[in-house]
């Protein structure tokens, strides 16, 4: 739940390893963190839930990426589980102020606008079009969200289902996350991965490239695929 401040920085050199030489059928992209920065939101959110249900900061730890509903399965006694749900959702809904657009993020989805392309976020509907809505953002047309899906990250659910919505196979996708759970659930699914330290530190991210965010890349049509290059190429 945690996150590291947002790195702006575009003077580091990018080394996209060996997806410089794939051109992939779709790109799908992680929502809160990868797209767009809604840390301050999620963080008010949860030390109020948390404070309620007499949890501290650090029991929040190491859930970053994850479906609130699953935070709070893991956390709480059964019987505590639906209040409890329903209560993160209120607070998470009526706490979008603040959200904002990631550096490259807009961009990026302009760039893909004619090709094939997905966000696959730990958010429930309501949650993902409020923040898409409060930062100005202009998504793609598939759209899957938790109520998607029977299982939400770190399973792979969430990306095979924006595949198949794209009606691609997941192994020639590339997974835009920020969270290492996130990249969990893009490996189960056979994806390839593309990793953003907007929210992680690099040593958490295992993925074919990392890069500071998605400033540092621009995604281009080839043919029928896309492939992804360094932004001062």
């Amino acid at each position: 739940m945690e996150a590291e401040a947002i790195s702006e920085r575009k003077e580091d050199v990018v080394h996209l390893g060996k997806l410089a030489d794939e051109v992939f059928d779709a790109v799908i992209f992680d929502m809160d963190g990868t797209l767009i920065d809604s840390t301050p939101a999620v963080i008010r959110a949860w030390t109020i839930w948390a404070a309620e249900h007499g949890l501290t900061s650090e029991d929040l730890q190491d859930h970053h990426g994850v479906p609130s509903a699953g935070v709070v399965r893991s956390l709480l006694p059964e019987e505590r589980h639906e209040a409890a749900i329903e209560r993160i959702n209120e607070l998470e809904i009526n706490d979008i102020g603040d959200i904002v657009v990631l550096p490259g993020a807009a961009e990026a989805l302009a760039s893909l606008a004619h090709g094939k392309s997905a966000i696959a976020t730990s958010c429930t509907v309501l949650l993902a079009d409020a923040r898409i809505a409060a930062a100005e953002l202009v998504p793609p047309s598939v759209l899957v969200t938790v109520d998607h899906v029977e299982r939400g990250k770190p399973h792979p659910d969430p990306f095979l289902e924006a595949a198949r919505q794209l009606g691609v196979d997941p192994t020639r996708c590339l997974v835009v996350e920020d969270a290492p759970k996130g990249l969990l659930a893009a490996h189960a699914a056979g994806c390839f991965t593309l990793a953003v330290t907007t929210t992680t530190p690099v040593d958490q991210l295992i993925a074919d490239a990392v890069i500071p965010n998605l400033a540092s890349v621009r995604f281009e049509s080839v043919g029928d695929g896309i492939r992804v290059v360094p932004a001062e190429d």
